[in-house]
């Protein structure tokens, strides 16, 4: 009895591994949830609702964009971890979801790098240091002789504790000795608002909230924080390339599937996304937005996954931020 059920194990095993290209091929044959951790309205959303028509139409399937906000992203996340691997739950994950709370957090639902399937890292969120027109600097050099000159007169305002902008604040007073004054705010909303009144004077946020309030001439931009020239400001000098080598902080976006994803699936989701966002209009839409797209490889995403869990888990601990 034990060697038939030996023998039909064996051959039910070749049998799905007959059928498995096969399948992977006719992926999807129903709709597939995009889940976003986060409400309507942020970067995230934004991305899948551009791109939700033609992943549509590529895939032939609806796209159903589920918004699963609540702990930082971690509940959309988490739902995504705990879903069947087959393709059907994808998270469009980004840099709190899947690397700053790690940092953050003494325990959280789900491993970023165990519980997920890395697909393509989808979007960079573009940021860039801008100073209250106040503060008499046009330059990073200039600002951060002034901070030197100035200890602790600057403040910079952030999103929150333990928020990128509050990480990227913190990274730029670590590479440059400058002495500085952290001011958490509760969401980017009231940041900018103190920024505008001049009662913080500077911040490291997301470019597309910030560049309107520079062309309107209420606050200056300095440079944009991420490795290369934003394509929505091209005249600004990168942090790193004014004065402060090694300075990056963007806020990433990504797509990963649940983990123990069939590889072939992987490769055929990955294929769409890119393609997605080749396509000019897309593409436009997306640049025009301060978003700046992407679309690596599963391997590269992975690989870039654990490494910015390593950055900015260090940063935390320096500065000890954390959420209880």
């Amino acid at each position: 009895m034990n060697a038939r059920l030996d023998r039909r194990q064996f051959l039910a095993t070749l049998a799905a591994l007959a059928v498995a290209p096969a399948w992977a091929d006719t992926f999807p044959s129903r709709p597939v949830r995009l889940v976003v951790p986060f409400p309507p309205g942020g970067a995230v959303d934004f991305y899948a609702r551009v791109v939700q028509a033609q992943l549509a139409e590529r895939f032939g399937q609806p796209i159903v964009i589920e918004n699963r906000p609540g702990a930082s992203g971690m509940i959309g996340a988490d739902n995504v971890a705990k879903s069947a691997p087959d393709g059907y739950s994808l998270l469009l994950g980004n840099i709190a979801s899947l690397a700053i709370n790690v940092g953050l957090y003494a325990k959280m639902p789900y491993n970023p790098v165990t519980d997920f399937t890395p697909i393509t890292h989808t979007i960079d969120v573009n940021y860039v240091l801008v100073v209250h027109p106040s503060v008499p600097v046009h330059s990073v050099r200039e600002l951060i002789d002034y901070a030197k000159a100035n200890p602790d007169k600057l403040a910079f305002g952030s999103a929150g504790s333990g928020s990128l902008p509050h990480l990227a604040g913190e990274l730029f007073k670590s590479l440059t000795g400058v002495r500085m004054i952290h001011v958490p705010y509760k969401g980017g909303g009231p940041m900018v608002t103190d920024l505008l009144a001049g009662s913080v004077q500077l911040v490291i946020a997301d470019q597309a909230n910030l560049m309107p309030h520079v062309k309107s001439g209420k606050l200056r931009a300095l440079a944009v924080a991420s490795a290369k020239r934003s394509p929505g400001a091209p005249e600004l000098p990168t942090i790193a390339e004014a004065g402060v080598p090694g300075f990056q902080a963007v806020a990433w976006n990504g797509l990963v599937g649940p983990a123990g994803m069939s590889p072939d699936v992987v490769q055929r989701i990955n294929r769409v996304f890119v393609d997605t966002m080749a396509v000019p209009d897309i593409r436009a839409r997306l640049l025009d937005a301060g978003l700046d797209p992407i679309g690596d490889s599963p391997d590269s995403f992975g690989r870039f996954i654990p490494a910015e869990i390593a950055k900015w888990s260090k940063i935390a601990k320096d500065v000890g931020a954390h959420v209880d």
